[in-house]
């Protein structure tokens, strides 16, 4: 039955809890009977129902379990036409890319700040050590 070659308006006809394809990695999977199973909740699958769901299903990291899981589930392959959603563009990176543009002025407001309150905390000594002094 893996051998089934549908179209992507073929899959988002099953968006149902009741007829559940989802699309991974174009491949397509039949998500009915696991959809009361899943971890995540029904919501999470019913979210990607009839859709690319590759990017949702990356996002979360899935176990080793999940994937060996998801080749129970195969119906066939995805064959993709003219107009069809393209799947996102895969980062080399599980990791979102960090903004570094601005983190060395978080670094200098902390620096600031530290700097800030040593010098208060001198200033406070001072002070009691000269009031000490007049008494």
């Amino acid at each position: 039955m893996a051998d089934k070659e549908l179209t992507y308006q073929d899959v988002a006809e099953h968006n149902t809890k009741k007829d559940l394809f989802v699309v991974i990695h174009d491949k397509i999977y039949d998500a009915t009977k696991f959809i009361d199973e899943h971890p995540g909740g029904e919501e999470v699958l019913l979210d990607v129902g009839g859709q690319d769901a590759t990017e949702a299903f990356e996002d979360v990291g899935h176990s080793d379990e999940a994937r060996e899981t998801l080749e129970q589930l195969l119906v066939g392959t995805l064959k993709r036409k003219p107009g069809d959603p393209e799947p996102k563009a895969q980062q080399s990176s599980l990791a979102p890319t960090a903004n570094t543009s601005s983190a060395g002025m978080g670094t200098a407001l902390y620096a600031v700040v530290f700097i800030g309150g040593l010098v208060a905390f001198g200033a406070y000594q001072y002070l009691q050590s000269q009031q000490g002094k007049e008494a």
